[in-house]
């Protein structure tokens, strides 16, 4: 089995991919997802919400899905259950995504061994966060 923190893959998402669209992230500041958007946004990257309300967060203009999403995605990070989260690794797929993140506690084998197996980068179970301070 391929191990789901891969060193390639950690860095090529923090260090050479722009735009993470962010599964449930809503403008409550008080969610990690906030947290962890308003982190990449400081540290250069662009976030998009994905929410079914689209709502804008951290002054950028939220979409209700992926396919919603009217310019490329670099990388798709989901703050979903494990047992809903294996969609949005699909639908990452689907729409070209370049990577996908599932954070710490967000484990799908079965979505990591398609992602992997789409030729689509995967890590699962870690944060950005917990990432960058590895370094």
């Amino acid at each position: 089995m391929t191990s789901w923190q891969e060193t390639e893959s950690v860095d090529l998402m923090l260090d050479d991919l722009e735009t993470w669209a962010i599964v449930g992230l809503s403008g409550n500041p008080d969610r990690t997802a906030y947290e962890i958007a308003a982190l990449l946004q400081k540290r250069g990257k662009r976030i998009v919400p994905i929410h079914p309300s689209a709502p804008t967060v951290l002054g950028e203009q939220g979409y209700a899905t992926l396919a919603d999403v009217p310019f490329p995605i670099d990388v798709v990070d989901v703050f979903r259950k494990s047992d809903s989260a294996g969609q949005f690794a699909d639908e990452a797929v689907a729409v070209g995504a370049k990577a996908v993140w599932f954070q710490l506690g967000v484990i799908d084998e079965a979505a990591f061994e398609r992602t992997i197996a789409a030729g689509v980068p995967m890590v699962m179970d870690t944060c950005p966060a917990i990432e960058w301070r590895r370094r």
